[in-house]
């Protein structure tokens, strides 16, 4: 018997969400406990996995479109078994009625009528075309009404893509070669658009999907990058552990890109990478943007990193994550245990993020300090800061020179872009304007 998949409720508030990402073409088979998307919400952003194996069918593969919780996404049936034919009258689920979902599974309610798949939010038809073949040509940068399709009713295939782009190989400039040699870090464009891009960096422990909360509330952010710094996410440590191989990393990327100018976004560890890549002048940074940034002072909660890396469990893990927000109610649901996974199947991310703060954070110190490179920034800086950080102490960006912008927030801690979106899009939107 068929399973239906839907957009599930995260939390007791949620009303609305948005899928951000598709893992899983249609038609792939899939594992239970595979990934299958990746939603946003205002509060969060977290992958749904499969509740058992089989055969996926995506009924509505539309992206970044807000849709009630309880939208039939598709179902997954055994090999050789249809898909149910949708309810062409089916009453929408009422958001009270929804069944409240465990962080890291997929739970059924009442079918709802699903949307076209390849209808846009403003009811705009656009080519068929699978998830992974929608990520596939704008990664290659081709245009899908360019592209034929092999797929039932013409729909294009990841394959299709590839084809197009190796018999198109003229169209595809090839990107310059790092020239530090670095490896090129993982990478994702979380936004597409025109101008100067915004280079998102994270902090230490954490990832490139942490940004979409962020992003959800940046609606004009222009063209948005984010990278997995070495040693997290998907990017391996693959040199060293300093603050300056980070920053080589990161280089690298950039220019194996082409990207010769952008606004930096940055938190914590990945505020220090920021500052010292802005100084060094091989990128044209156009605006610096430093969330509890790392690197102004020794002093830091000397337990956290190693507490952090320590736990096992998610009774051990949730203490620490706590420490990062004034009010720990903010923090995305089923945080704790999805870092756990990420770690067992990830071991060699782990012993990377231990080399690096036995070199970076030594003995519950910050071995790094990015003071004196604020006098030589030309672009203009902001520093978001909160009086609750417990992890590393606001006072410390006193004294900076006067041209850095201070922005203190009472009842914030060291997440500020979590616990203060709003404000947080607002001066990064203000940096945007002001750097070009």
């Amino acid at each position: 018997m068929a399973s239906e998949i839907i957009l599930p409720r995260v939390d007791m508030d949620m009303a609305t969400g948005r899928v951000a990402l598709w893992h899983t073409e249609d038609g792939a088979a899939v594992e239970k406990g595979q990934a299958l998307f990746e939603i946003e919400t205002d509060k969060a952003a977290m992958e749904i996995e499969a509740p058992e194996s089989g055969v996926l069918h995506i009924a509505d593969a539309r992206t970044g479109i807000d849709m009630p919780v309880g939208s039939v996404l598709g179902w997954i049936t055994a090999a050789g078994e249809a898909p149910p034919r949708p309810a062409q009258d089916a009453p929408a689920a009422a958001p009270d009625a929804a069944v409240p979902v465990p962080e890291d599974a997929v739970s059924a309610t009442a079918p709802r009528e699903p949307a076209l798949a390849d209808a846009t939010a403003d009811g705009e038809m656009r080519p068929r075309a699978t998830p992974q073949a929608r990520r596939l040509a704008d990664q290659f940068g081709l245009q899908l009404e360019d592209i034929p399709g092999s797929g039932p009713r013409g729909r294009i295939q990841a394959q299709d893509v590839q084809a197009a782009a190796e018999a198109a190989p003229a169209l595809l400039a090839t990107p310059p070669q790092p020239v530090s040699g670095a490896a090129v870090l993982h990478h994702v464009w979380l936004r597409r658009g025109q101008g100067v891009p915004s280079l998102l960096i994270h902090g230490f422990g954490s990832e490139l999907a942490s940004w979409r909360p962020l992003l959800a509330s940046a609606a004009e952010s222009g063209p948005v990058l984010a990278i997995d710094l070495p040693g997290h996410g998907r990017s391996p440590l693959a040199g060293g552990a300093g603050l300056e191989d980070l920053v080589d990393a990161v280089e690298a990327t950039l220019q194996s890109l082409g990207l010769d100018a952008v606004h930096l976004v940055a938190h914590s560890l990945g505020g220090a990478v920021a500052t010292a890549l802005a100084a060094r002048g091989s990128v044209a940074v156009r605006s610096l943007l430093l969330l509890a940034p790392a690197g102004l002072g020794p002093a830091m909660h000397a337990e956290f990193v190693q507490g952090f890396l320590r736990a096992g469990s998610t009774a051990s893990l949730q203490p620490w994550l706590n420490l990062l927000v004034a009010d720990a109610a903010l923090l995305p649901g089923g945080l704790a245990a999805a870092t756990l996974r990420q770690r067992q199947e990830n071991r060699a991310m782990l012993e990377a993020q231990r080399r690096i703060a036995a070199t970076l954070l030594p003995d519950g110190v910050q071995a790094i300090d990015t003071r004196a490179l604020f006098g030589t920034l030309p672009m203009p800086v902001k520093l978001v800061l909160g009086q609750e950080d417990r992890i590393l102490p606001w006072r410390q960006a006193m004294g900076l020179p006067g041209h850095v912008a201070l922005h203190i927030f009472a009842g914030t801690g060291h997440m500020p872009q979590l616990e203060r979106r709003q404000e947080v899009a607002r001066l990064w939107a203000e940096l945007r304007c002001a750097g070009n």
